[in-house]
């Protein structure tokens, strides 16, 4: 019965996908909804292609394991990461009117630029996609009592997401978006209601969670310890800024006010409701702790399923996997039609002088049907948790990418010898350090990004002052 109810979900999902797909008349329609959107519908867009997979069942896992000080990069980098995007980078980038933040690199520096970067971004897409669809093969097989496998789960899911976004683009990632994101809100607020009851109150699970050290944060005061930290914290505070999907949210806008204050808006309730799943998670561990220590052994994201299965009535099962699902499409999504947009107007065009709208746009969804092809395969084929496949999604963006995008805005100096320094030091030394010292005390991407950003000074300062700077359209 469960199983039938989430396929009517999908169900109605798609068809609400292929509804607002009949909005899409060109190619800005499909990528950035016709610049249409209000600030409710941008919010949602924000928090929920935020809050996935990882939030859910990731991070309320790594809290059990390791606390809030596991969960330095999201949700507090992350959550970071859209405020400043919304209060620093959304109005400069909102006024230039672009595609993709790719076109701000051919516009700021050069046609290298942008095909290195915009390849950096598209690659970096590939785990965050993948943990949502390992998420969905992996609702579709406990709701299944593993009558459907992991990997077929993920094969189903991935088509579902794939179906309304290959035809509805950004216009039906808005619209099932502020859909799920209703019932993101709603279901999970009265599950974890229900399981906070069975806990012994709120008070109860959050003392116990403070006992026992899980809400601390801060780093101690051993130098290693506050570099590791600050690695962390940077990885998706600045490495998630040079991201084509919070961009393309961005420029949705249908105004400046709405592009800042929306986003900036998203990020602060993408911290605090963070933390709902992370409640959640702790009164398992007070309901039934041998259940936990069980899955912890043997795979530390069953738990929260788990507990809704075994110890929730029926029609809170139902809302939870229902929210679950919701969370899992409305970041899948967005983050299949960000690199497909990006690999087509910054990688393919340049390769096809003279495209036209139609074939733009036909170009877009035959990239978005074989990046899904892709990460599909990716995720059936790798071990790694939810949570770290997130987490490493950013590392290339982070050493190659920020600086340039960064010092392109707000540093009149920056010029096309330092964006090639930026982007050669940048990912060279964060390659090296992965292949020759990934285990040390030192994340390797924090090397990446210093290197990247003396590379920009070096150039800056010996390279020719460019004459127009970012103040160049590209449309």
């Amino acid at each position: 019965m469960m199983f039938w109810l989430v396929v009517a979900y999908l169900v109605v999902s798609i068809a609400i996908g292929l509804i607002a797909a009949t909005r899409v008349h060109n190619a800005r329609d499909y990528v950035t909804a016709g610049r249409n959107l209000p600030m409710a519908v941008v919010l949602a867009m924000v928090f929920a292609t935020w809050f996935g997979a990882e939030t859910v069942l990731g991070i309320s896992a790594t809290f059990l394991e390791e606390g809030f000080r596991g969960l330095i990069s999201d949700p507090l980098g992350a959550s970071v990461c859209l405020v400043l995007f919304g209060l620093v980078f959304a109005r400069p980038l909102y006024r230039l009117n672009l595609l993709t933040l790719g076109d701000f690199f051919r516009m700021r520096y050069n046609r290298t630029t942008e095909l290195v970067l915009s390849i950096c971004i598209v690659l970096s897409y590939l785990g965050w996609v993948a943990a949502q669809v390992t998420a969905l093969g992996l609702v579709f097989n406990v709701l299944s009592a593993d009558a459907v496998s992991m990997n077929q789960g993920m094969l189903i899911g991935a088509s579902v997401v794939l179906l309304y976004t290959l035809f509805g683009g950004m216009w039906s990632v808005a619209v099932t978006t502020f859909v799920q994101m209703i019932v993101i809100v709603l279901g999970l607020l009265y599950v974890t209601w229900l399981a906070g009851d069975m806990a012994g109150g709120f008070e109860v699970v959050v003392s116990k969670a403070a006992a026992e050290g899980k809400l601390d944060f801060l780093p101690t005061l051993d130098l290693l310890d506050i570099i590791g930290w600050i690695a962390a914290f940077a990885t998706m505070a600045l490495g998630s800024i040079p991201q084509q999907d919070v961009f393309q949210r961005v420029n949705s806008s249908k105004n400046e006010f709405v592009a800042v204050w929306a986003t900036t808006l998203g990020g602060v309730s993408y911290f605090f409701f963070a933390a709902v799943p992370l409640f959640l998670a702790y009164t398992a561990n007070i309901i039934d702790p041998a259940m936990v220590e069980r899955l912890m052994e043997q795979d530390s994201q069953l738990i929260l399923p788990t507990l809704v299965l075994q110890y929730m009535p029926f029609y809170a099962q139902v809302i939870f996997f229902g929210a679950l699902l919701s969370v899992i499409m409305s970041t899948a999504s967005g983050t299949l039609l960000a690199p497909s947009v990006t690999f087509t107007e910054n990688v393919l065009r340049g390769f096809i002088p003279g495209m036209k709208d139609h074939q733009f746009l036909w170009s877009t969804r035959i990239t978005i049907t074989v990046f899904t092809a892709l990460v599909t395969w990716y995720a059936t084929g790798t071990d790694a948790s939810i949570h770290h496949m997130v987490e490493n999604a950013y590392r290339v963006t982070l050493a190659g990418a920020f600086v340039p995008l960064a010092a392109g805005l707000f540093w009149k100096r920056a010029n096309n010898l330092g964006a090639a320094l930026a982007v050669g030091l940048g990912l060279g030394t964060w390659i090296l350090c992965e292949i020759f010292v990934a285990e040390g005390d030192i994340e390797p991407q924090l090397y990446g990004l210093c290197t990247s950003a003396l590379g920009m000074l070096i150039g800056g300062l010996v390279g020719p002052h460019p004459a127009s700077g970012a103040h160049r359209t590209a449309h």
